[in-house]
């Protein structure tokens, strides 16, 4: 019964550390989250400034894999060199060890002012208040932490169980390590297991040599759950992640056969043997940022070899290069041509639609889904790196053709919603149903098919070439399907009024397709208008204006 009770208190005080940490993590993300990932993001234009980021942020979150995700992220949207952000992981590594130090270093009885100020802090009305109370009081919860774990642990000095335990794990290194490892990833924490080893330290029954292995394999694990939460990550954030792994993985591996001779040469120092174990975690981690910091260049090439871009998929950009991006002219042509692919897409799936409509086929329809989704993806990732384009000085015209490309690609993408979500639902309706439009109403919507593929062409023709006449007659066409769309409703109308059956059973489908085409047609014309009206022929307003 004593030792459940005595787990229960090791556990619960392991618990409250966890949580005092995730509320220093939440609470810091939402009093400084945006300016924290802008310092982050900003500090990693050179390697000392990399390394200190990496620092800062984790002290400030408490967090190395706060920090681990936060950098990958940059990485996965090239805002960071994959060199600089190992080398933040680098200083992260140091900053959870100084964390640990810090903790350990006896101020417990702050604990309950710290838990006081924060509650009274956190009553305020903004958000920056509110995230540092949070995080003020998820600090006094570590220092309470640490100090129930020293309570739960007292006990365990007289255990026979627990010498026998550490007896078998000092005969057994690679054993101790693994174990260490594991209990690191199944709490999420390198800094709580190197607490939970500060208190079995303070129990006198663990050696040197043994604290040192057991450190090791809190780094160790530490390491592993970054990579974990990236494993559905793009490629680019995840040899981040797996790039750190491999620099603990490589420390720890070459720490263990001289283990022994640490553990000599710090019982010569005059170090507490109750706070060894933070000083040994802070001491592996700056001897191992010093080492693997020349190493950063090859280690990005390591994981880039280790984990290749996937071949280029169908739906993968062709003429987005990365490359280019210091070129505006050249990133903005690239750009353009990718849209102009976005909307062949576009027109194959209206070229399907339109054969569905005319064979009652709904094996054409088949592919429409497919090929809206690679328009989705296809116009996230024209704006994504149009955007990155706009992050420097490219110039007033540069700035206007960057605009227009994401506007066409954001306009082809809503064509393409209304095609699967519209037209495909209305047809796939029409089809399984055996519906039969009238004869009157099948040419009507055949004819408006037509027009809508036509004024497709015309305006890749419009965004490519820029012709102020051509886009004026793009416009004008638009004014021509939204009077036939009329007209067709009101013929529509009237064959209901004869009561003719075929058009009283589809006149929901007749209409709403008559409304998707017109929304569609409104999409495609909006490429002339940046063209009219920097040729002065585009009024504001349709409305007649009073007198």
């Amino acid at each position: 019964m004593e030792s459940t009770i005595v787990s229960i208190n090791l556990f619960g005080a392991v618990a409250l550390l966890l949580f005092g940490l995730s509320e220093v993590k939440n609470g810091v993300q939402r009093a400084f989250g945006a300016r924290l990932k802008t310092g982050l993001a900003a500090g990693t234009r050179d390697s000392v400034r990399s390394f200190l980021a990496g620092l800062v942020a984790t002290i400030a979150l408490q967090s190395s894999t706060a920090t681990a995700l936060m950098i990958a992220s940059f990485a996965e949207r090239n805002l960071v060199a994959p060199r600089m952000a190992q080398i933040v992981l680098l200083g992260a590594n140091v900053g959870t060890a100084m964390t640990a130090w810090i903790v350990s270093l006896g101020i417990g009885w702050l604990s309950p002012l710290l838990i006081l100020a924060g509650v009274i802090l956190s009553r305020g009305t903004s958000n920056a208040r509110k995230g540092g109370g949070a995080a003020v009081v998820g600090v006094g919860l570590m220092l309470l932490s640490l100090h129930l774990i020293g309570l739960a642990t007292e006990p365990l000095r007289a255990s026979a169980a627990l010498s026998a335990f550490l007896a078998m794990l000092d005969n057994a290194w690679p054993v101790a390590l693994i174990f260490s490892a594991m209990l690191a990833v199944l709490a999420s924490s390198s800094l709580a297991i190197v607490v939970l080893i500060l208190s079995l330290a303070a129990t006198g029954g663990i050696s040197t040599g043994l604290i040192i292995v057991l450190v090791l394999g809190a780094n160790l694990g530490g390491a592993v759950p970054p990579v974990l939460a990236t494993l559905r990550a793009p490629i680019s954030a995840r040899r981040v992640t797996i790039g750190n792994l491999i620099v603990r993985a490589v420390g720890c591996l070459v720490a263990l056969p001289l283990a022994g001779y640490s553990a000599q040469l710090l019982d010569i120092l005059p170090l507490s043997h109750d706070k060894l174990p933070v000083d040994a975690h802070l001491i592996f981690n700056l001897v191992l940022a010093m080492l693997a910091w020349p190493l950063s260049r090859p280690l990005a090439a390591l994981t880039a070899r280790l984990l290749p871009e996937p071949k280029q998929m169908p739906d993968a950009p062709s003429y987005l290069d990365e490359d280019k991006l210091s070129t505006p002219v050249a990133a903005l042509a690239g750009a353009s041509r990718e849209v102009l692919a976005v909307g062949d897409l576009i027109e194959s799936m209206l070229m399907q639609a339109g054969d569905a409509l005319q064979h009652a086929d709904p094996s054409k329809l088949a592919g429409i889904s497919t090929l809206e989704g690679r328009v989705d993806r296809l116009q996230h990732q024209i704006k994504v790196y149009v955007s990155r384009l706009g992050q420097a000085d490219i110039g007033e015209d540069n700035r206007r053709r960057a605009m227009d490309v994401v506007d066409y690609a954001i306009n082809l993408e809503h064509i393409g919603d209304i095609i699967e979500r519209g037209l495909l639902a209305e047809l796939a309706k029409k089809i399984s149903r055996g519906l039969r439009f009238s004869r009157d109403g099948h040419e009507e919507l055949t004819r408006l098919f037509a027009i809508t593929l036509n004024n497709l062409r015309m305006a890749q023709t419009v965004f490519a070439t820029r012709d102020a006449a051509l886009a004026r007659r793009l416009v004008e066409v638009k004014e021509d399907v939204r009077r036939l769309e009329r007209q067709s409703a009101e013929r529509h109308l009237q064959r209901l009024r004869d009561g003719r059956a075929e058009s009283i059973e589809t006149s929901s489908l007749h209409l709403d397709m008559l409304r998707d085409l017109k929304r569609i047609n409104a999409h495609i014309a909006s490429v002339a208008h940046p063209i009219l009206d920097d040729s002065g022929l585009l009024i504001e307003s349709r409305i007649r204006q009073a007198g």
